[in-house]
């Protein structure tokens, strides 16, 4: 039914307007008289725009088959080919080298977004140029087990890694200690564990999503640990808002947010795709600390920290629309900064620590 319907629209508004090689700026002076018209118009100018097609209809429906399939599906055990116990954390012999698993698209497009090559002239750019992946696939179709993400935090650490993004989520974390202890290893060697805040449109502190800064056993939150909610710019969808609708947000939990909405970035095949989410608000973190370590690598990672936090541009004072809602709230109350994440901002910062310190 939606090929026929999206195949019919052209020639539909073709009769309306009078003209076959049609534009935006036709739509939007369409002055419609009645509702089916309306409609017409907000269909035509979504395809034109390419938020609709056969492709996002496609890809949409695969995420949903996908969900049906794993994600929800309490019969599918994806421990089955791995042989291990989920809840034995000395059980380290495990798993294999094959980060691209089923499908590589979120990771490769994480990856992309810290640092896609700059000087090649294809697709997009990454944030940073002078930054090695490790690439550590924790997180299978399904829901990424505890054992999988503490495990992989220590041998990321213990790998070299300085900076950990951590783009996945879950409301549901039975074996907090061991993800908490992995957590202060990584803090206890200097590495900056960087995470996505999560797509929910909720408050992360009525709704947990996990891993999380500060656990119900800890007395502080962790060091050396972000947590990144998705700004957006002025689209029609999100027109008013400056935290994406659908990012989580938190006065306590959420340090600060970055860009996340219709991300444009690498996907495996040389290709190249647009994704909305939390989990592309964090690279774009992830890749201006690694910006930040490779200028002036004498800065630890605690100071990389605390200029991304205190050069991000506040809006303070000014407000916009509540992730899931329409209602209107001062930005600062929608994380711990009210900011948004400002590379400019931080090079500036970080030159003047280098000069005060005589680095």
């Amino acid at each position: 039914m939606l090929p026929r319907i999206i195949d019919a629209v052209p020639g539909q508004v073709e009769e309306k307007l009078g003209k076959k090689d049609y534009t935006m700026k036709d739509l939007k002076k369409w002055k419609t008289e009645n509702e089916q018209d309306a409609q017409l118009k907000g269909t035509a100018l979504s395809i034109l725009s390419g938020e609709l097609s056969m492709d996002v209809v496609n890809g949409q429906k695969k995420q949903i088959q996908d969900m049906v399939d794993y994600n929800l599906n309490v019969e599918f055990d994806e421990r089955k080919i791995i042989g291990d116990n989920p809840h034995d954390f000395s059980d380290t012999q495990y798993g294999n080298n094959d980060v691209e698993g089923p499908s590589a698209g979120h990771g490769t497009h994480v990856s992309g977004i810290i640092t896609a090559n700059r000087k090649n002239g294809l697709g997009g750019d990454g944030v940073a140029s002078n930054v090695s992946i490790m690439g550590l696939r924790a997180v299978p179709n399904g829901d990424e087990a505890d054992k999988d993400v503490a495990l992989a935090i220590r041998y990321a650490v213990d790998n070299g890694a300085q900076i950990i993004n951590m783009s996945f989520g879950k409301s549901y974390s039975p074996h907090q200690k061991e993800v908490a202890a992995a957590f202060e290893y990584a803090a206890s060697k200097g590495v900056l564990c960087i995470h996505a805040a999560g797509n929910d449109g909720s408050n992360l502190d009525e709704k947990p999503n996990f891993p999380t800064n500060q656990y119900a056993f800890q007395a502080a939150p962790a060091k050396l640990f972000l947590t990144i909610g998705a700004s957006t710019y002025n689209k029609k969808d999100q027109k008013g808002s400056l935290a994406a609708d659908f990012s989580n947000y938190s006065q306590t939990k959420v340090d600060v947010f970055a860009p996340g909405y219709q991300i444009y970035s690498t996907v495996p095949q040389s290709e190249y795709d647009t994704y909305n989410g939390t989990s592309m608000a964090c690279p774009a973190v992830s890749g201006a600390a690694a910006f930040i370590k490779s200028y002036f690598p004498k800065l630890t990672m605690a100071e990389v920290q605390e200029i991304l936090l205190t050069s991000a541009k506040s809006y303070k004072g000014k407000s916009f629309k509540q992730p899931g809602s329409d209602e209107k709230v001062d930005f600062v109350t929608l994380s711990v900064t009210g900011s948004v994440i400002n590379l400019k901002n931080a090079v500036k910062a970080a030159k003047t620590i280098y000069k005060v310190k005589g680095y």
